[in-house]
């Protein structure tokens, strides 16, 4: 599942595999994750929520998460304004993303998390989720619903690449 990493060529990640994915939902105080069954049928939001303010520190425990749990790609959530337009808040998530891709050594694919937030919230409170209980999971259960609504672009769009993915650079060359 790591096809592309390798060959540097996206389409080979693609072509009709099935593969486990983990989601997630960035945020300045707390990271949400979220991940798919290999058979991409179950989304499950992944507790604990990473609880870390640094962009780097949020990355490498993303990236930690995604190999320790065999994922073959990540998607992150992209925070675009409802235009369709992406401000600075988007611009940083690109940077996120890109810095788990490296630390993963795998694709990450950007998605639309456009009212995410609020299908989760809408999901918690539907389930009498409220106060702590609330703010421990939201990021996660955001992450959910972004890895859903990826999941269903994948099965409406059979062996098509996602229209906005990160791929790892490649490993620096090192002198003898």
């Amino acid at each position: 599942s790591t096809l592309c990493c390798r060959t540097r060529r996206p389409e080979a990640f693609w072509k009709g595999h099935c593969m486990k994915l983990i989601a997630v939902d960035y945020g300045e105080a707390r990271t949400g994750l979220a991940e798919c069954d290999p058979g991409e049928l179950i989304v499950t939001p992944i507790t604990p929520q990473i609880e870390e303010k640094s962009m780097n520190k949020a990355a490498q425990a993303a990236a930690d998460a995604a190999l320790a749990r065999g994922a073959g790609a990540l998607v992150v959530g992209l925070p675009k304004n409802m235009d369709g337009s992406e401000g600075a808040r988007a611009a940083k998530c690109r940077r996120f993303a890109a810095r788990v891709a490296n630390a993963a050594g795998l694709p990450v694919i950007l998605w639309d998390e456009r009212r995410t937030t609020v299908s989760a919230a809408a999901v918690l409170s539907g389930n009498d989720v409220f106060g702590k209980k609330r703010k421990d999971r939201l990021d996660s259960v955001s992450a959910a619903v972004l890895l859903e609504s990826h999941l269903a672009w994948r099965r409406q769009h059979p062996g098509e690449n996602p229209p906005d993915m990160i791929l790892p650079e490649p490993p620096a060359e090192t002198a003898d």
